[in-house]
């Protein structure tokens, strides 16, 4: 093979690699992810967060051949649309915003879990959870909506708390729309007595609450947050700071007893599960 003809192939090689690697960096910037470096958070050495920026949530996968919006069992409605959990009468709110197949929301589950179940138990803070499909619309799939839909027919079951833990601790790679299998869904919901029933089925193959999750994303799409997860005390921006202080389990007791002080804890917590029904109709 003559010089020249090896200079030329030895070129080309470098153009289809450098073309290569224009194309990784437009995928790359297609994600749209925003790498949020929050340090080293308390003892437990939460690192750094990955929070997936909300520039894409405007393409939520919703349908416009929706049907009429279905509420969960006591659930939080309004402009807002929630699942409480905890003592109604707690003297502390924690809101919530958060996507079932978000990575930095399963950080932040798996993290702060047994505080804010602590907080709860004890009557000083109830929570607040707001389900949003924003990775459904920035990496395509339908993850987010089946496992937010699943989530509100445990729900209506009573098991809520335990089905929502048991999603984040079995949560797949970002990339991986397994949640969007309502096969998955209902095997995870085997890992919580008493959850799969005929009637839990049901609600999770007939998309019984899609509308109603549609509603909780369109407003977390108008609520001006950046990301997932966005956690508020009482209002207050808490995630990734607090102020100058960064979230930590032990922050979040002292945030919480520093707003409870002078009043008493929550006493009520719902008597018993409510029956597994397929919720009512809301206002859409």
């Amino acid at each position: 093979m003559s010089e020249k003809n090896r200079d030329g192939r030895n070129q080309s090689a470098r153009e289809r690699l450098q073309q290569q690697r224009e194309r990784e960096k437009a995928r790359e910037k297609q994600r749209r992810v925003l790498i949020v470096t929050a340090g080293v958070v308390g003892v437990l050495g939460l690192a750094a967060v990955v929070g997936v920026i909300a520039a894409n949530a405007g393409k939520d996968g919703g349908s416009d051949k929706a049907g009429p919006v279905v509420a969960p069992a006591g659930s939080i409605e309004g402009d807002k649309p929630a699942i409480p959990v905890g003592a109604s009468d707690a003297p502390s709110t924690l809101q919530v915003w958060e996507d079932f197949r978000c990575p930095a929301c399963a950080q932040f589950e798996n993290v702060f879990r047994d505080t804010v179940h602590e907080l709860e138990s004890s009557g000083a803070l109830k929570v607040e959870y707001h389900l949003a499909t924003l990775i459904d619309g920035n990496m395509g799939g339908s993850g987010s909506l089946r496992a937010a839909n699943a989530a509100a027919c445990a729900q209506d079951a009573g098991k809520f708390p335990a089905y929502h833990d048991t999603l984040y601790i079995n949560q797949p790679q970002e990339t991986d729309d397994a949640f969007g299998e309502n096969a998955k869904l209902i095997e995870l919901a085997g890992k919580v007595p008493g959850l799969d029933t005929p009637s839990f089925r049901s609600c999770v193959e007939g998309g019984t609450h899609d509308s109603w999750v549609e509603k909780a994303n369109r407003a977390f799409q108008n609520g001006g947050f950046r990301g997932t997860p966005s956690v508020l005390l009482n209002g207050e921006s808490v995630f990734p700071t607090k102020g100058a202080e960064q979230i930590s389990p032990a922050n979040l007791k002292k945030w919480v007893a520093e707003a409870n002080k002078g009043k008493k804890p929550g006493t009520a917590f719902p008597s018993a599960a409510p029956s597994a029904a397929t919720g009512t109709p809301s206002a859409g």
